[in-house]
């Protein structure tokens, strides 16, 4: 049996994802296909627009077979933990033979090529990198430049150039450094990951999501599946207050404690905040060239969530779980063949979660926290033991 897997937000599922799906099925032959999704809250530091129970249904409709959450730990970090989080999981599950990643441009070996070289940090990558850091450039571009000035191989640029490529150096990082027998294939999208602008057809989740900002579900019919489009709503937007609140109440030494709050950021984050009630206006206030939007965003639902840097530092390091949102009622045989394989308990039902110890434990509770705090703020009753049967 031919089993592969894809890492994915769905906010919302729209039709470039339902292609994805069909490009494994179809392109890479798999008999089964396995979804890591993040859960309630993504990677820019916002809530889903609909719950992760929702988007998992959407999922298996769409094709996928089974989808596992990604741990809210590192589904609200940045793209190396995201990647290295989902990429731990996938390969604790002991039976995936292949990833496939949408990406904007880039083939199969000038992933890997980059991905080995970026492996090797040596003293001198680490202090050419910090040089290039303190210029004010990003993190992924950082490296590649402390990369491209250390070697006279030429790499590709394009893939530090968007956040899909990206997560695609990330993906493939983390399968090398776990010396992984599970192969990538990268697939071109569609359009811009982060162009705004609404397309007909497939257009990116970003615009989408502008879109329902508006409350004009309506415009974004054709972009999406009937069986999506069905369960649309507008966007969430009263974590506002709860977020500001939390930082309000946080102190510099404990939003220092949280993964990338780095340099003194939190006693800029703490001065801004008293004058600057509304959280777009907020996260505008503190954002720089040096520190992006979604940066910001992150350390915030951090803040709210109290999710530490020792505590992601630990989850990557030991071993967690695999939480099943959903199942394919014609895939259930594929929980068995994972429990008989896997190296991390399945998550099926309450009874499972007594099996957790240590870090795992903190790390599930982080999710029912996330579960909750999605739930009181869209005032919505989400069970966090549940798994879907579609």
């Amino acid at each position: 049996m031919k089993i592969y897997a894809c890492v994915a937000e769905y906010n919302p599922f729209h039709l470039g994802h339902l292609r994805h799906i069909d490009y494994i099925k179809t392109n890479l032959s798999a008999d089964k296909i396995i979804v890591i999704m993040s859960g309630n809250f993504t990677q820019r530091g916002e809530p889903a627009v609909l719950d992760k129970y929702t988007r998992a249904r959407q999922a298996i409709i769409a094709g996928a077979d089974l989808v596992i959450e990604l741990p809210t730990v590192f589904a609200t970090a940045n793209a190396e933990i995201f990647a290295t989080g989902a990429i731990n999981i996938l390969n604790s599950l002991g039976c995936v033979d292949g990833l496939c990643f949408g990406v904007e441009s880039g083939e199969k070996d000038a992933y890997q090529t980059l991905a080995k070289a970026l492996l090797d940090e040596s003293k001198e990558f680490k202090k050419i990198l910090k040089e290039k850091l303190d210029s004010g450039i990003s993190l992924a571009k950082a490296k590649f430049e402390t990369l491209c000035a250390l070697n006279d191989e030429k790499y590709d640029k394009n893939l530090i150039a968007s956040p899909n490529n990206v997560l695609g150096v990330e993906y493939t990082k983390a399968i090398l450094k776990n010396k992984s027998g599970i192969a990538i294939f990268p697939m071109i999208r569609d359009g811009d990951h982060n162009d705004k602008t609404l397309k007909n057809g497939i257009t990116s989740a970003t615009s989408i999501r502008e879109v329902l900002k508006t409350g004009n579900i309506k415009k974004v019919k054709k972009n999406v599946p009937p069986f999506v489009y069905k369960d649309l709503k507008n966007y969430p937007n009263a974590f506002d207050k709860i977020i500001m609140s939390a930082v309000m109440t946080a102190s510099t030494k404990r939003l220092s404690t949280i993964c990338d709050c780095t340099e003194g950021l939190e006693n800029r984050i703490k001065a801004l905040c008293k004058d600057n009630h509304s959280l777009d206006a907020f996260v505008e206030k503190v954002s720089t060239k040096r520190y992006t939007a979604s940066r910001i965003r992150r350390i915030l639902l951090s803040a709210l969530l109290g999710i530490s840097k020792d505590l992601i530092d630990d989850c990557l390091e030991d071993k967690l779980y695999a939480k099943v949102l959903a199942v394919n009622s014609n895939s259930k045989d594929l929980i068995s063949l994972i429990s008989s394989k896997s190296s991390i308990p399945l998550i099926t039902r309450k009874s499972d979660v007594a099996d957790l110890k240590k870090t795992a434990l903190k790390c599930f509770e982080k999710d029912v926290l996330a579960n909750d705090s999605y739930g009181l703020a869209t005032d919505t009753k989400l069970n966090e033991h549940h798994m879907i049967i579609v």
